[in-house]
């Protein structure tokens, strides 16, 4: 009986012309840099589009998606499901990459974990204190939030582009001070910029959180339980009136980083592998493309 895994020659045969024309697409998403290339060019298209049709490119992310769930998920526009949706799997991705450098990497030691938790309260508050001295006073100077907040997208996605260029620390210290100031510049908007919170949802967001973290404690490794519950501390998030992005980290914090049994793969490095591609080729430009789109 032949074996299936074993494509017999009329097989090889029709997929030889296939394997040509993927070939420089392959090698293109194999090079180090091709996610920060996709990244730019989003961005390129992006500001080339909002500037010279404006119109359709502002009817095209407020165009409503006829998806929700009556009194749990609203009707939201695309921009409103990229921001609250793709960005809390960026941030899951982020979270993921992370907690594996606080455990094993370039952030294992304290010093060394501290510093970008201190880089990004400078980073968030330097540009406020700059904000507040020249709108003293004046109409705007409530936003002194604005300038806060760092685009890790983009942040990242330069950072690929250089690739081998720069050392991996580099790299692991701007991905952590980004995450640290987003996180802080969320909890700023919750505090000072949000109208009303639904503490109902934000605590019930909050005990499956310790939910998932008892889990961990207690050895269970199935990625299946971790997702299910995430994704009822996304929806509490969503409803609570606070940015629904902070669940992919709350998330990326409990997933389990050692396995159940040596020969198998961690559910933190599995899940870092089946989304890390999806984040950079897909939510990543679309981040930008989005929030960056107009000059």
């Amino acid at each position: 009986m032949k074996c299936l895994s074993q494509p017999d020659d009329k097989l090889r045969t029709a997929i030889a012309p296939y394997k040509v024309i993927l070939r420089p697409f392959r090698r293109f998403f194999q090079t180090e840099a091709s996610s920060g290339i996709v990244l730019l060019a989003a961005v390129a298209i992006a500001l080339a589009w909002a500037n010279l049709w404006p119109g359709a490119y502002e009817a095209l992310w407020e165009t409503e998606i006829p998806f929700g769930i009556d009194g749990l998920v609203p009707q939201e526009s695309l921009h409103m499901w990229i921001n609250e949706g793709l960005m809390a799997i960026f941030f899951l991705v982020v979270g993921l990459e992370i907690k594996r450098e606080l455990l094993d990497g370039e952030l294992s030691s304290r010093k060394q974990a501290m510093l970008p938790a201190i880089a990004a309260v400078g980073g968030m508050l330097v540009p406020a204190i700059i904000y507040l001295m020249l709108n003293a006073g004046g109409a705007g100077a409530r936003g002194w939030g604005i300038p806060m907040a760092t685009d890790i997208a983009l942040a990242i996605g330069v950072l690929t582009l250089l690739g081998t260029r720069i050392p991996l620390c580099l790299k692991v210290f701007l991905t952590a001070l980004a995450i640290f100031d987003d996180i802080g510049a969320v909890i700023i908007i919750a505090l000072f910029y949000t109208s009303t919170i639904s503490w109902g949802y934000l605590a019930a967001g909050m005990m499956l959180f310790i939910l998932l973290l008892l889990l961990n404690r207690l050895g269970v490794r199935s990625i299946a339980v971790y997702l299910f519950v995430g994704s009822g501390i996304w929806l509490a998030f969503l409803n609570s009136g606070v940015h629904a992005t902070i669940a992919g980290v709350l998330l990326a914090l409990t997933i389990p980083a050692r396995s159940a049994e040596a020969d198998c793969e961690p559910p933190l490095q599995l899940l870092e592998r089946v989304f890390q591609p999806w984040a950079a080729y897909v939510i990543v430009p679309l981040l930008p493309s989005r929030t960056r789109g107009s000059l």
